[in-house]
């Protein structure tokens, strides 16, 4: 079996065409039957509303659990600075990385029962980027540890990314989702990845921690390649070609001639 994605044709149900005479029959109902004098949507809009407003908070940032980390976060305060949106990353960060980990987890299981040799990615390469984002979670939690706050909690970021990233979990553990299709979602979450990395830097960098810069462009720095590798994957994966043309040399020949 190719491991490139051919869709199969087969009887799907799913669109009105298939049934003719019924379409025809909802297609001419009374007007009055569906109508809408906008009441309906007035009511769902005044319902959403009141919830939005009476909500609690999807979350809040855990106080320092440690003396040191109190006196940290203080001086920070002190200084004018805003801990408590680093700490929120951070936790976004740990929650992210601990994701992708099961993530690539779930592709390596789907890949040592389905992959061929159509496309370059090897479950050697696999294992080196599921260890790069477990190593990346560990750096996260130091991080959060020297700064006196609690990996172990879970920030507001880290509930919404958790939220966020249930549709990619699911996606690479149904095992009706082929390659290609499993490497769509991987490449959603590398795309999140870099741009989290990149908030987490700049975060860093304003609250001068030098050393968290460094290791966090380090890590940036992997996930632009994460990136660039499951990319070059996908597109093989669907047997997307560009005849004698490499994919790299694509961008340059969308780009408008010299003046």
């Amino acid at each position: 079996m190719s491991t490139v994605q051919q869709e199969p044709m087969g009887m799907n149900r799913t669109g009105i065409q298939m049934s003719p005479i019924d379409s025809k029959a909802m297609q001419e109902l009374e007007p009055t039957v569906i109508a809408d004098d906008g009441v309906g949507d007035m009511a769902l809009a005044e319902l959403r509303s009141d919830y939005i407003a009476n909500a609690d908070a999807l979350g809040s940032v855990p106080l320092p659990g440690t003396l040191s980390g109190a006196v940290t976060v203080g001086m920070s305060l002190l200084k004018g600075d805003s801990p408590r949106i680093l700490l929120d990353k951070l936790g976004e960060r740990l929650a992210f990385e601990r994701t992708g980990t099961r993530l690539y987890d779930a592709l390596i299981t789907k890949c040592e029962v389905m992959l061929e040799g159509d496309i370059s990615m090897t479950i050697e390469d696999l294992d080196q980027i599921r260890a790069d984002e477990a190593r990346h979670f560990l750096m996260v939690a130091d991080a959060i540890e020297s700064l006196g706050g609690d990996p172990t909690s879970q920030t507001p970021s880290a509930d919404l990314v958790g939220v966020e990233s249930m549709g990619l979990v699911q996606v690479l553990n149904d095992p009706r989702t082929s390659i290609a299709q499993s490497l769509h979602a991987i490449v959603t979450a590398e795309l999140s990845d870099k741009a989290g990395w990149e908030t987490l830097v700049a975060l860093a960098d304003e609250h001068g921690l030098a050393d968290m810069v460094e290791r966090f462009t380090q890590a940036l720095n992997e996930e632009r390649e994460h990136l660039a590798l499951t990319q070059t994957w996908y597109e093989e994966a669907i047997g997307l070609t560009y005849g004698d043309v490499e994919l790299d040399d694509m961008a340059s020949l969308s780009q408008p001639p010299p003046p």
